[in-house]
């Protein structure tokens, strides 16, 4: 692994020049810094972040919600998106009004925190997040109550710490479901091609037509990270109509796909 690093920050020096590799560094630094820090001293940061989050003005603007997830909450809550991108999606949201969202992968809780913060009166957000997931996953215990915590009077966030792919985990879905079906579905978990597919064919027959399906980190990334999302986000696109949220086309991460149902 670290000889992939160093390989691919060869390899960015050369070919984009020391000024992006200094801005590409110093972003991987940073991030990792934080997810050190959070990590470790979260749980102590428990209580500053219920009360940043409680005290929140109702009616901030959707950019600034954006910019409380990033910066503010000790870093408890900061999403792996790309700011651009996400506040673009979280606009096409906040226009649906949607009843129920489904996110597969949390993490962090950033984009749980944003898709709350945008569901209709009365709406349900559901989180699948595997225990010990590779790809970002397994939030501790402790964050329950933070997560728990996003939803807004009239609104509900069920969490569930489980395997997406586990056949009893989509019959939990959909027990909470009911005769409802998701309005938006966010699948952000598994990266791994085979991974992601099976999400993708689990859960979008229960989307509405008409609602919309989004996938994270559809731009190809370098082979060591083992995402594959973009090989899957080739074929799908194909078949639906589809729309692509990408800062930049030389980025080597992120990209949100979306698709219509």
């Amino acid at each position: 692994m670290k000889k992939n690093m160093a390989s691919r920050a060869i390899e960015i020096l050369r070919e984009e020049g020391i000024r992006s590799f200094s801005s590409k560094a110093s972003a991987y630094i940073a991030d990792h810094i934080t997810n050190y820090v959070g990590k470790r001293v979260g749980v102590f940061a428990l209580p500053y972040a219920l009360l940043r989050i409680r005290g929140l003005n109702r009616d901030c603007t959707l950019d600034e919600l954006v910019d409380f997830t990033l910066n503010d909450c000790a870093g408890l809550i900061k999403p792996g998106q790309v700011q651009s991108e996400v506040s673009e999606l979280l606009q096409m949201i906040n226009r649906m009004k949607p009843k129920v969202i489904l996110e597969i992968g949390t993490a962090n809780g950033g984009t749980l925190f944003l898709f709350s913060r945008v569901a209709s009166e009365g709406a349900t957000v559901i989180s699948i997040d595997l225990p010990g997931g590779r790809f970002g996953g397994g939030y501790a215990a402790w964050r329950t109550l933070l997560y728990k915590s996003f939803a807004l009077p009239g609104r509900r966030v069920c969490l569930l710490r489980a395997d997406s792919h586990e056949g009893d985990t989509l019959e939990q879905v959909k027990a909470i479901l009911g005769e409802r079906e998701i309005d938006f579905l966010f699948i952000d978990g598994d990266h791994r091609y085979e991974g992601v597919k099976r999400d993708f064919e689990m859960y979008s027959p229960s989307v509405r037509k008409g609602g919309i399906v989004a996938f994270h980190d559809i731009v190809p990334h370098p082979s060591e990270s083992l995402c594959e999302v973009s090989k899957l986000w080739g074929e799908v696109k194909l078949r639906y109509n589809h729309l692509e949220l990408v800062k930049d086309q030389s980025q080597d991460w992120a990209g949100i796909g979306i698709i219509y149902m």
